[in-house]
């Protein structure tokens, strides 16, 4: 299985793309009766266009996407009516709760409650640009006969490389801004994840949290490809559609390489 993670901006420019091979064949470990296999860093490229992560899709199980794959149902119907000049029945009132419904998707409700910590919102953050160029992306796989679902069930699935960090048990402070912060958690990553080779790219990830983000998206990808990841529930499948869905890890780091549950690609 090959797994392709994108820690996306929306410029080329701070955004990363790295692509980890896992190898499935079961190996022996220190523990007696238990087995594994291993994940090799094949791929990391900084600066990357559009082009190239169609390319790369092409050529992987699943692609891992750190970014909001769609809006809040709520805000499109907003922004629609407010078009329109508030046709009769439609309510806008401005007030601090009726924003809520209007900042957050019911993926991001249900990540605050796994994780504590609101994502941020595609409505009304500075992620808004970049999602404009994630929905041109899409598009552009789509165009490519390739399976987009953004409620992740196709070959696309949305990431979220901080909170996966976190719901693995590891300190993810300060490490988007901070190299020193990155070496840490990387040490961390090593001692946590034994199995994962790096390929040499160790320094690229400490001097870049682009680089960095992208490899742990990849990580996170294999998870949502062995169903070891929060999808949505039937009664708000048709909205993670339209919305997207973020795939948060559900099982240990030290289990991605055991690849013995299902997978949602092949």
């Amino acid at each position: 299985m090959r797994t392709a993670g994108v820690d996306l901006a929306a410029e080329p420019k701070g955004t990363a793309l790295a692509v980890i091979t896992w190898g499935d064949a079961a190996t022996a470990t220190a523990t007696a009766g238990s087995r594994t296999g291993t994940a090799t860093l094949t791929e990391l490229h900084l600066g990357v266009e559009d082009a190239q992560i169609v390319e790369t899709a092409q050529t992987v199980d699943k692609l891992g996407i750190d970014c909001a794959l769609g809006w809040p149902d709520a805000f499109v119907a907003f922004v629609s009516a407010h078009a329109a000049g508030r046709p009769e029945g439609t309510t806008i009132d401005g007030g601090m709760a009726w924003r809520r419904t209007l900042a957050y998707r019911e993926t991001d409700r249900r990540a605050r409650e796994l994780t504590g910590r609101w994502p941020l919102s595609v409505s009304t953050d500075r992620l808004g640009l970049t999602a404009m160029r994630c929905a041109g992306l899409l598009a552009r796989l789509g165009e490519s006969d390739l399976d987009v679902d953004r409620s992740g069930a196709g070959l696309v699935a949305e990431v979220y490389p901080g909170a996966s960090l976190r719901l693995w048990g590891l300190d993810t402070a300060g490490y988007r801004t901070d190299p020193d912060s990155r070496r840490r958690l990387l040490a961390q990553l090593a001692a946590a994840a034994p199995w994962l080779d790096l390929a040499g790219q160790d320094e690229r990830m400490i001097a870049s949290g682009d680089a960095f983000d992208a490899v742990v998206a990849a990580l996170a990808t294999r998870s949502a490809a062995l169903g070891r990841a929060t999808a949505p529930e039937e009664d708000v499948l048709d909205q993670a559609r339209r919305e997207g869905w973020i795939a948060l890890p559900t099982g240990a780091l030290m289990d991605l390489p055991d690849a013995g549950g299902r997978t949602t690609a092949s």
